[in-house]
């Protein structure tokens, strides 16, 4: 059976900036999702909010060299769900419910995602994947 791993902005983040704190983590974490696909024991999901997250925090902060290896790179090996409507009501129903300024709109739709597809890991260097009871990988 394939295990699915949702990717988060931190992930991609870390690894495309090498001096953040978690570049040489996400290095590894990126060996095994290419590992995985390749051996089909792994697909990798990420949804498009992350992906413009992303894409704006690699372009304001490293650049356009960085954010053309992001898109070239490392967006190609990903399943994108794209954010309907569903699933952006649902993500800002749990926004509000929650009531907390910290997790951001992308975040509960990444929450939300997973469950609704019954993801229970994350790629992700933000420990509000784990507070939420998702596995980690770091």
């Amino acid at each position: 059976m394939t295990q699915v791993v949702f990717v988060d902005t931190s992930a991609l983040y870390a690894a495309i900036d090498a001096a953040d704190a978690n570049h040489k983590h996400a290095a590894r974490g990126w060996d095994r999702v290419l590992t995985g696909i390749a051996d089909g024991s792994l697909d990798a999901l990420t949804h498009g909010s992350v992906l413009v997250e992303t894409s704006a925090l690699v372009q304001r902060r490293l650049g356009m060299k960085a954010t053309r290896a992001l898109h070239d790179h490392l967006v190609p090996v990903l399943d994108v769900a794209w954010v309907d409507e569903g699933l952006h009501a649902r993500a800002v129903t749990a926004l509000l419910a929650a009531g907390r300024r910290n997790i951001s709109l992308v975040d509960w739709t990444s929450f939300e995602l997973m469950r609704l597809r019954s993801i229970d890991t994350a790629f992700a260097f933000d420990t509000d994947f784990a507070d939420q009871g998702f596995e980690v990988w770091t």
